[in-house]
C-alpha cells in the first residue's frame, strides 16, 4: 500500500468514526444547559479540537505504519484507547452517567498515556504528536469531573 494511502486510511478512520459519534449524541447534548467550571470552553469548539486530536492521532499512527513500525501492541492499545474515546461521550451526553464517565476517562487518560509511551518507542514524532491529545484528556477529566459535582 503507498504511503498516501497508508496516511488517508489512518487519517481518515478516527475522523470519521468521531464524526459518527458526533452524530449519534448530536441530539442529546446539553452542554450548555449545564452549570460549568472556570475555564470551561465554548460548545463551539469542542468538534474542531476534536477534529484535530483526531488528525493527529491518525498522523502518529499512519507514521508507525508506513515505516512498518505496527506490531501487536501497537494495534491493541491504539484501537482500545480509540473505542474507549469514541464511548466517552456516549455514556457522558446519552445516558447521563457523568460520575461513570469520570471513572471512564480516567481510564482513557491512562490508555492514551500508555499508547503515546509505545508510540514514542517506535518513533519520537508520532508520539509527541500525541501530547496535545494527553493534555486534552487530563482538562475533558476536570472538565468532565466539575461538571458531574456542579450539576448532581
Amino acid at each position: 500500500m503507498s504511503k498516501f494511502k497508508i496516511y488517508a486510511k489512518s487519517i481518515l478512520i478516527p475522523v470519521i468514526l468521531g464524526s459518527i459519534v458526533g452524530f449519534i449524541i448530536s441530539g442529546f447534548i446539553d452542554y450548555n444547559s449545564l452549570i460549568k467550571p472556570p475555564f470551561a470552553p465554548p460548545s463551539i469548539l469542542f468538534p474542531i479540537i476534536w477534529t484535530i486530536l483526531y488528525v493527529l492521532m491518525g498522523l502518529s499512527y499512519g507514521i508507525l505504519d508506513s515505516n512498518n513500525l505496527v506490531d501487536y501492541d501497537i494495534n491493541s492499545i491504539y484501537y482500545l484507547q480509540l473505542i474507549f474515546n469514541l464511548l466517552w461521550p456516549i455514556i457522558f451526553f446519552v445516558f447521563e452517567a457523568r460520575l461513570f464517565a469520570f471513572i471512564w476517562i480516567i481510564i482513557l487518560a491512562i490508555l492514551v498515556i500508555i499508547m503515546t509511551v509505545k508510540f514514542f518507542r517506535k518513533n519520537q514524532i508520532s508520539g509527541i504528536l500525541q501530547i496535545p491529545y494527553i493534555v486534552w484528556t487530563f482538562f475533558a477529566t476536570y472538565l468532565n469531573l466539575s461538571i458531574y459535582l456542579l450539576n448532581r
